[in-house]
């Protein structure tokens, strides 16, 4: 029996114990915050503190590398994470216990820090992690006793008892508590995974708005946006005039997206202000609607990126919301709050400004924003950088001041107040991608929110400036596409783009870095030309 069990063979038992144990915590934390507080989820908790600790320039590789997709690799690497620990606190379990039922507190203590330091959470929000622990710290320690009673079994010398009839008067065969193991090792396991899943998917049917977003209709615009003809040219692989809602970017803190009910959304607006207002959907709805054709730019997009993207929404002027509420003198800030506790800092002169559309919307290209888009209202600010201004899943605007108060991203490196810095940016030929010998077009795009493009050039193999044909622009608010024919030649060549904005400043040609303001610089390619 021994020459089949041996003793390493056991510590890798244990592990498996440990891996149990801890998905019987998290299942158990799943499926008491549906009772208790659906968002205290350990795993979420956890991952929505970790985004925000990251220092910025791991930040900014997680958005560069994975894009969209970062909150994904977030989650998988905390689920390796969590993975490797539960098989040491199994392990540890069976050699040095009670060190692994430590460790697993230790890990519920962490989590239930995590979930009721979020913004938004209730009382009870402690009771999930809290009962995941007690119910996993069980399971680890009734499995770590089984396995060490088929480890005894398995490892007894034969006749070293003579009368054990009578020492032991309920004699075991050596297979019975390795069979005990692996039924309530399988229990367990299987326990934790429907549990947790089904307790997952339920939680997440019924935070869902999904089915009332799209019952939602909302009222037609009282003003619409004019789009001029030879606003959108006609060019493969420019990007379109207005970006699809699937296609637009996203860059947020939310690990998971927030579902809201319009029904029950209030937008609270306090601070330096004569009078506390609360207003509800349906009060936007009845302030009147109107189209507005505006383009978002992130801080994080690098010369040349993708994070741009240009929609028609519909809302509300935000100097009409705020001044319910009478903002007072002295005020010069806007701190924006998301539902899941994210801040935005905004001058307030921006959302005053009768020359600026800044707004709170509700929809976006024809229909009520995504989830992903802020759902059932954001803010849209032409001009500024969205982490200052571009607040999602909104609940509340306080008036006060840049001194008085900071943002989310303040402390970590970014400047209070961003202006979008003007760019222009090749869609086509793609970096990389070869293309024939020939007549050929070079397009792209290029913005300079609340300014306007006035022209844009291109230099070939470091030659003269040309300039581009740009499309009729909707408004200054909005990018405009631009095109030049070129005779591409065999080779690779040497293609930089730069635009001159309408108060005639030449775009920045010196590169920097996103932080702490954005990103500047000429975009230069290597096209090669077969």
């Amino acid at each position: 029996m021994a020459k089949h069990s041996s003793p390493r063979r056991f510590i890798l038992w244990a592990a498996l114990v440990g891996v149990i144990s801890g998905g019987v915590f998290l299942a158990t934390a799943e499926l008491f915050a549906l009772i208790f507080a659906r968002a205290a989820s350990p795993v979420l908790a956890v991952g929505g503190f970790v985004i925000d600790i990251v220092p910025q320039p791991f930040k900014e590789f997680a958005i560069a590398t994975f894009g969209e997709y970062d909150k994904i690799a977030l989650l998988a690497g905390l689920g390796l994470a969590v993975l490797i620990a539960s098989a040491i606190s199994g392990i540890l379990q069976f050699l040095r216990p009670p060190l692994g039922v430590i460790a697993l507190v230790i890990a519920g203590a962490l989590s239930t820090a995590a979930i009721v330091t979020r913004a938004g959470m209730t009382a009870l929000a402690f009771l999930p992690p809290a009962l995941g622990t007690i119910v996993g710290s069980f399971i680890l320690v009734v499995l770590t006793r089984r396995l060490k009673m088929w480890r005894a079994t398995a490892f007894a010398v034969p006749g070293a008892a003579t009368n054990s009839a009578e020492t032991d008067p309920d004699p075991r065969p050596t297979g019975m508590d390795r069979r005990r193991f692996f039924v309530l090792a399988a229990v367990a396991g299987a326990s934790a995974v429907i549990v947790g899943i089904t307790a997952r998917a339920v939680n997440t049917a019924v935070a869902s708005v999904e089915s009332i977003r799209s019952a939602l209709k909302l009222p037609s615009a009282r003003t619409k946006v004019s789009v001029p003809s030879g606003a959108e040219l006609d060019v493969p692989g420019l990007s379109p005039l207005f970006t699809p809602n699937d296609d637009f970017y996203r860059v947020d803190t939310a690990l998971t997206v927030p579902t809201i009910d319009p029904e029950t959304w209030r937008l609270v607006i306090d601070g330096m202000v004569e009078q506390r207002v609360e207003l509800s959907f349906q009060d936007i709805l009845d302030m009147g609607l109107d189209e507005y054709a505006i383009t978002l730019t992130c801080v994080s997009n690098e010369v040349g990126g993708e994070l741009v993207g240009n929609a028609m929404w519909l809302g509300v002027p935000l100097r009409d919301v705020l001044a319910k509420a009478a903002p007072k003198s002295g005020a010069d800030m806007v701190l924006s709050r998301s539902v899941d506790g994210y801040t935005a800092s905004t001058p307030l002169s921006a959302l005053t400004d009768d020359g600026l559309d800044a707004i709170l919307a509700v929809a976006m290209n024809g229909e009520p924003l995504p989830l992903e888009h802020g759902f059932p209202v954001r803010m849209v600010v032409p001009g500024l950088y969205g982490y200052v201004s571009a607040t999602k899943w909104l609940t509340e605007l306080k008036v006060t001041t840049f001194a008085e108060d900071e943002a989310y991203w303040t402390p970590r490196g970014y400047s209070a107040q961003a202006p979008i810095k003007f760019s222009s940016r090749v869609d086509t030929p793609k970096l990389g991608a070869a293309v024939e010998a020939g007549r050929i077009p070079i397009a792209g795009v290029a913005w300079a929110q609340t300014v306007g493009i006035e022209r844009v050039e291109v230099s070939i193999d470091n030659g003269d400036w040309v300039p581009a044909t740009l499309s009729t622009p909707i408004n200054e608010d909005t990018w405009v596409q631009w095109f030049m024919e070129w005779d591409a030649k065999p080779g690779t060549h040497y293609v930089a783009v730069r635009a001159i904005n309408k108060n005639g400043d030449l775009q920045v040609e010196e590169r920097a870095s996103i932080a702490p303001n954005g990103s500047s610089g000429w975009q230069r390619s290597l096209i090669r030309v077969t």
